[in-house]
């Protein structure tokens, strides 16, 4: 056992310090960015804003939806493959979103039909685990790679630097950080086992661009303040889960709670998803999220809009005029408390991202 002293930070943790700009209007900021990917080679441009790969916002009417706004999708993985080779064969759409697969034998298998199929219409592939520390990972994602050179892998989850600069070297154009940071996610509640998210992009980001890689914070964002801070911090691209859920595009149910529609919203490795997709949850483990119940928000699009103001507003206070300036710019400065909530009782904390 042993004991790290060095301090760590979540998003609530922190606020951005504003800097002396030569911007009049957040019109003038260019939030996209242009990668040319490590392994793959392809090359990218878009905003760097992904749908998480959970069943409720990695869905084709997401991604149709942010493809109009040049964001992405990591589809979840549990659509058949007949509506897969669908979605990837409408060309429209096709450079917008990630494949996603686990990394069990069907899964893989699975994977390998579809792309016999749909041929060179699928170029990215999310690769998710809950722990991305395994052998088993590893040996995945090698295997993956030699089959498919030409695909743009992303693969996590990490949270620390060596763990990122090894994914990197074995192929992985995009590596995921973040274990526990989700708003329905209880990793850290039920394992204890997690980083806070801040740190985590920060060291990932330091590893993974001195080797030409790049990385996507997973998890952890409440607002858009915070894609400012993940972004800040060395974040190459941001997923998002519970600020895009709820709205009209997620495939969620509908209940109705004292007169007024809410819809589920639940952690893919709660007992809700594993009810849903594995028969139950086994008897050697324990579900790691939870569900919560959120107000309808109807189209997407007005939340996409105030995500992206907000990360332009955040590049005017510092004088970025692109995105890929931010993070040279950003200061962090260290906090009690971020705002003070009026009217909010009970427990006294903080806005932030949630535990």
């Amino acid at each position: 056992m042993r004991i790290e002293q060095d301090l760590k930070l979540d998003f609530r943790d922190v606020l951005i310090r504003p800097k002396r700009s030569t911007l009049t209007s957040r019109s003038e900021v260019d939030i996209s960015r242009q990668f040319v990917f490590l392994h793959s080679r392809r090359k990218y441009h878009g905003i760097p804003v992904i749908a998480a790969n959970m069943d409720a916002t990695g869905t084709f009417e997401m991604a149709r939806a942010l493809a109009k706004h040049k964001l992405s999708v990591a589809l979840h993985k549990h659509y058949a493959e007949a509506e897969l080779l669908a979605f990837f064969r409408e060309l429209a759409v096709k450079s917008t979103a990630f494949y996603s697969t686990g990394i069990n034998p069907p899964d893989y298998d699975k994977f390998r039909r579809v792309m016999d199929q749909a041929g060179d219409a699928i170029e990215y592939v999310c690769v998710d685990v809950a722990n991305g520390y395994t052998k088993a990972f590893i040996d995945f994602l090698l295997k993956l790679r030699t089959a498919y050179p030409q695909v743009t892998i992303m693969a996590g989850n990490v949270v620390t630097g060596e763990m990122t600069e090894e994914l990197t070297l074995d192929g992985v154009d995009i590596v995921k950080v973040g274990i526990g940071p989700g708003s329905v996610c209880t990793t850290r509640k039920m394992s204890g086992v997690g980083y806070p998210q801040l740190s985590a992009i920060i060291e990932c980001a330091d590893a993974a661009h001195g080797l030409g890689g790049l990385i996507c914070a997973d998890g952890g964002c409440a607002a858009p303040g915070d894609l400012a801070k993940a972004f800040g911090g060395g974040a190459d691209f941001v997923m998002l889960g519970g600020m895009l859920a709820g709205h009209d595009e997620c495939d969620a149910e509908i209940v109705e709670r004292d007169g007024a529609r809410k819809m589920r919203f639940y952690g893919m490795s709660s007992r809700a998803a594993m009810e849903r997709y594995a028969g139950g949850v086994a008897e050697y483990r324990a579900a790691e999220g939870k569900e919560v119940l959120l107000d309808c928000r109807g189209p997407v699009e007005n939340t996409v809009q105030e995500i992206l103001g907000g990360v332009r507003s955040a590049c005017t206070y510092v004088g970025a005029r692109r995105l890929k300036e931010l993070s040279k710019r950003t200061t962090f400065i260290r906090l009690v408390q971020q705002l003070d909530e009026v009217g909010r009782a009970g427990d006294g904390e903080t806005m932030g991202s949630p535990r």
